[in-house]
């Protein structure tokens, strides 16, 4: 009552209503892209939210039913109108107050850290049972998590995908997620892969003595070739480019490299730029067996861009990641002998182990695989949300391995069927209730460039768009200890390192995503907004791929403590999981991706500036190349986060369609981040910011970069259509984040 009390001496007595304040400063240099909006504490308290203190209300009632004949004064008849109006007022604020009180929320551009579960207040939502606090999620996630289940789901055989191994294991994970009432089904796959040639294994030849080969590259070319040989650390173009400064004769070299540091199909295409004729690849001590492949990109390479359902060959292309040259794995034992019978030198600084091997030693590098057809099959079962159960989030995990793969798949499977279990588990008896679906995914193919998930994208790309959410990878979560690593859209950075926090004291890294990581496909292919992670050690663990990548060389690298990894690995995921089909918004924050279009833009404007005065008045770039439509369009995207921000705070977030309304523009903001101008067949990868190819922010700058250095004149025609096309991708989608097409100017 005294609430209400106040409340009335607000709207009579004319205090002035809360304010909001909107401070937006953009640094074009892009050191600081700040946003700020503040709120008044007493908001929430205050009535002139829906209209009253902002109108004057009468003392009276006037006009002609102010003096009819009731037998009362006309002062007598203002007296009880005025009171019956009073009390009507007071009446309706105390209902108001009880039934209307919301938490207060402190706005930022940050949609993580908005409120969207009120605790300690019960809401019923249409088709919805009552929403639990986040902390007795938490609390309930932990409780169901069980170490002695992870241990049970581990220790499988080999399982080759397409292998009779792989498919036990399949229907091992099918008949799991029956019995957890997931509804499962099973997703198959005909893909082109390359395996040896059991008749005719690849060989070596070095000074005379031939080495069979029982490790290999998938997706090599295939020939013999001979060459000297030349060392070149991990082949990274750094390396490459290095040995050119020394004067190193590159073409036509059979180049030695070590696995790590980037993927094998990196160092293939790094080394093919040089005009090598062949790569070998060692591992570390020990190890004399080595595994992978070698296209530079996702899927089945003889159906880019295309399903491989049921035999089909939808299109006789091959992917443009497939090398031109060959590449061969080698035992330890036979790297040492070829780097040990070679001619060294003091090392540069940056190479401490680099020797430079003469010309007179020479390799024969033979490769014979050959293109074999497999059947796969991705087996997926979905728990499903009871407000939106057509918007999902994925889970996934590589199932197959070439070997028993513990720390590359096995330990991720487990992972994946526990938290199928626990939250299964939290829905039928804990009271937990979903309003978002939750997919989960065991693929087939994974060592041979995420295939199986890649075949499943492109089969299904049209059901996924405006309904598939997020993605998060599970493979190889635990290959150490010391550190946690991260790979995220910019959207759920803030959530990573949020849950990162609740979890685990470990030092969290977010690192760029790369092309070999599994979830790369679902983000620079699909627009999904995805995330992949992994504990780790200080050093790369050197049993991937491997023969020797067993349980017990993993407990050795985690100073064993698998199983306690294993499920600090569970709570990251389901946690995150949970909060995306648990929070009335998802937690999606734009300001990461604000930022990058800033520096970008920053980047890009200063660099065409300056190319435009160099050689003047016959300048490298001509005046007609502008990036003001660029500032435009990163104007327009600041401009409609900013109003979605707005929009936000004046919703009602317990409307189930008006949440609805909500994250569906926020689930466009990633997929408008794909190219319309590219053909997924040439550039599958169409992110403007993560992919791959001329279409990407990133290549405008490499080349305006490339023609400061090389002082030659810009192919103008070519640039211009290229920024252009950048830039309307990111009008396209400030457009989208802005709303109708009725909330929408034409003004860049």
């Amino acid at each position: 009552m005294e609430q209400a009390r106040t409340t009335i001496s607000k709207i009579f007595n004319g205090e002035p209503r809360s304010y909001t304040r909107f401070n937006l400063t953009q640094n074009m240099e892009g050191d600081n892209s700040h946003v700020e909006m503040k709120l008044s504490a007493d908001l929430d308290e205050e009535v002139g939210g829906n209209g009253v203190g902002e109108t004057h209300q009468p003392n009276g009632v006037h006009g002609p039913y102010a003096l009819r004949k009731t037998g009362r004064s006309p002062m007598n008849i203002c007296f009880l109108v005025s009171a019956t109006l009073l009390i009507f007022i007071i009446g309706y604020l105390i209902g108001y107050l009880v039934h209307r009180k919301k938490e207060e929320v402190a706005l930022s551009c940050k949609l993580a850290d908005l409120p969207l579960s009120p605790p300690s207040v019960v809401q019923r939502e249409t088709g919805a049972a009552p929403l639990m606090d986040w902390a007795d999620v938490k609390s309930l996630l932990a409780e169901q998590l069980s170490a002695d289940k992870l241990e049970q789901q581990g220790n499988h055989a080999s399982h080759r995908a397409g292998s009779l191994g792989d498919e036990a294991l399949a229907n091992k994970v099918l008949s799991r997620f029956k019995a957890y009432s997931m509804h499962p089904w099973s997703d198959e796959h005909f893909v082109r892969v390359q395996e040896p040639d059991a008749r005719k294994p690849n060989q070596v030849t070095f000074k005379g003595v031939t080495e069979k080969q029982t490790g290999f590259l998938s997706y090599s070319a295939t020939g013999n070739v001979t060459g000297a040989i030349l060392y070149a650390y991990y082949g990274r173009m750094d390396d490459f480019e290095m040995l050119k400064d020394f004067n190193m004769l590159l073409s036509g070299r059979v180049v030695l490299v070590k696995a790590g540091k980037i993927s094998f199909a990196d160092k293939v295409a790094n080394a093919a730029r040089w005009n090598v004729s062949a790569v070998l690849i060692y591992g570390d001590t020990d190890i004399n067996e080595l595994y992978g492949h070698v296209h530079l990109g996702s899927g089945d390479p003889y159906s880019p861009g295309f399903p491989s359902f049921n035999h089909t060959r939808f299109a006789a292309v091959q992917s443009s990641g497939l090398p031109s040259i060959l590449a061969q794995t080698i035992s330890w034992k036979l790297a040492e002998r070829i780097i040990g019978s070679l001619e060294g030198h003091l090392p540069p600084n940056k190479w401490r182990d680099v020797i430079r091997l003469g010309d007179n030693d020479v390799v024969t590098v033979e490769v014979n695989n050959v293109l074999v057809e497999k059947k796969i099959h991705n087996i997926l079962g979905v728990i499903k949300g009871l407000v939106d159960p057509d918007r999902y989030i994925i889970l996934g995990a590589q199932r197959d391995a070439w070997g028993t793969g513990f720390a590359k798949s096995t330990v991720g499977t487990s992972v994946l069927v526990e938290l199928a279990r626990s939250i299964s588990t939290m829905v039928k008896h804990g009271g937990f209730r979903p309003r978002r679906s939750i997919v989960f995914a065991s693929w087939s193919a994974g060592d041979y460039g995420n295939v199986g998930s890649t075949e499943w994208l492109e089969g299904y790309l049209a059901s996924l768009s405006m309904k598939a959410f997020s993605y998060i990878s599970l493979d190889g979560v635990v290959t150490g200890s010391d550190k946690f690593n991260a790979s995220a859209s910019h959207l759920l950075q803030s959530l990573v390192k949020r849950t990162m926090k609740e979890v685990s004291s470990n030092q969290t890294s977010l690192q760029p995503m790369q092309m070999s990581d599994a979830a790369f496909p679902f983000l620079a292919f699909s627009g999904i907004p995805s995330i992949s992670f992994r504990f780790t050690g200080t050093s790369d663990y050197p049993y991937l791929d491997t023969p020797l990548d067993t349980k017990e060389q993993l407990s050795k690298a985690t100073s064993y403590q698998v199983t306690k990894l294993a499920l600090d690995a569970a709570q990251v995921a389901g946690q995150m999981t949970l909060r995306l089909v648990h929070d009335y918004l998802l937690s999606f924050d734009l300001q990461g991706y604000d930022q990058l279009i800033t520096v970008y833009t920053a980047d890009i404007t200063r660099k065409v500036l300056m190319l435009q005065k160099v050689r003047e008045p016959s300048p490298m770039l001509p005046k007609e190349v502008t990036p003001e439509w660029l500032q435009g369009a990163t104007g327009s995207f600041s401009r409609a986060m900013s109003d979605l921000m707005v929009f936000i705070r004046e919703s009602e977030l317990h409307d189930p369609e008006m949440c609805r309304e909500i994250n569906d523009r926020l689930m466009q903001v990633e997929r408008n981040l794909l190219s319309p101008y590219v053909s997924p067949r040439d550039s599958p990868f169409r992110h403007i910011f993560i992919g791959s190819g001329q279409h990407t922010f990133k290549a405008i700058v490499d080349q305006l970069e490339a023609f400061r250095l090389q002082n030659s004149v810009v192919d103008v025609d070519t640039f211009k259509t290229e920024l252009a096309l950048a830039t309307w991708t990111l009008q396209g989608c400030a457009n989208s984040l802005a709303g109708d097409v009725w909330s929408l100017d034409n003004e860049i």
